[in-house]
């Protein structure tokens, strides 16, 4: 089995596919797969034209009623499920807010979220060891995988530490004191057709080292249970298995990477490292 399945799959958009570009004022904010700019040329809130799709008004206040708007016109057509979550549009990550949308159109829409992955490791004598959930089986997204100890979108208004502290409360219970410690590591990025879209996902990643005494506990729904493995059964699981969730398996081979447990100088890790950071242009 090869781990580089994992990234293609998470990069599964047909070569050539043409995308439309969505746009506030001059921005592009968005790529909209073809099935999806057919029904938002007719949604309130957009206009058309020749190159493109567009919201019908600019400013942040303006712009996000008008996405708001077509948003709930794709829900009604079963085409999206909104979450009650707003996130931030941007160009870019790091470029201005232009607007705010629920978390469950981004992907109609084409637009790119940014979220928060952590690593909880304990190095012992022995080797490094890797705390993995297993996800609630009622989840809409990966019922029943293994997941990292901490992860979750960047809502509107959040960066990245405030969501993983949030996170860290409400998945792991892990203290604020001790998820304050977490390094931030490197990035991952991929584009992902999925049936409610293209995802344009940025992954912030970050590596917490957690104390041998220390268990996490399940403080929500999200996961059933967390476990404390060895690094190399971690890793042959998502080599040889699709028992993971499929962005955590290129949240895992960074890790593999850095810790040398995949070599980063043979062909496979540059391999590897190349493909854990696609362009979201």
């Amino acid at each position: 089995m090869s781990f580089e399945r994992h990234i293609a799959a998470c990069n599964n958009l047909a070569p050539g596919t043409p995308l439309v570009p969505f746009r506030i004022g001059t921005a592009v904010v968005g790529r909209v797969l073809p099935r999806l700019a057919a029904a938002l040329r007719g949604s309130p809130g957009v206009v058309a034209s020749a190159d493109g799709l567009a919201a019908e008004a600019e400013g942040l206040e303006a712009a996000s009623e008008a996405l708001g708007r077509a948003a709930k016109a794709l829900e009604g057509q079963g085409l999206c499920r909104l979450r009650g979550e707003p996130f931030d549009v941007r160009a870019a990550p790091g470029a201005p807010v232009l607007a705010l949308l629920d978390r469950g159109a981004l992907p109609a829409f084409g637009i790119i979220s940014e979220g928060v992955h952590v690593n909880g490791l304990v190095r012992r004598a022995e080797g490094l060891h890797v705390w993995v959930g297993w996800r609630s089986r009622d989840k809409e997204v990966a019922p029943g995988k293994l997941d990292n100890l901490i992860a979750g979108g960047i809502a509107a208004g959040m960066d990245a530490m405030a969501t993983l502290l949030k996170e860290a409360e409400e998945e792991a219970s892990v203290p604020e004191a001790l998820a304050r410690q977490a390094r931030p590591v490197s990035e991952v990025s991929y584009v992902m057709e999925v049936p409610q879209g293209l995802r344009r996902d940025l992954l912030h990643l970050y590596d917490l080292d957690l104390p041998e005494g220390f268990v996490p506990w399940p403080n929500d729904d999200e996961v059933e249970r967390f476990e404390l493995w060895p690094a190399a059964r971690v890793l042959e699981r998502v080599r040889d298995t699709e028992d993971v969730k499929f962005n955590v398996n290129l949240v895992l081979i960074d890790l593999f990477l850095r810790e040398g447990l995949i070599d980063p100088a043979s062909e496979e890790g540059r391999r590897l490292r190349s493909g854990l950071r696609q362009p979201l242009g």
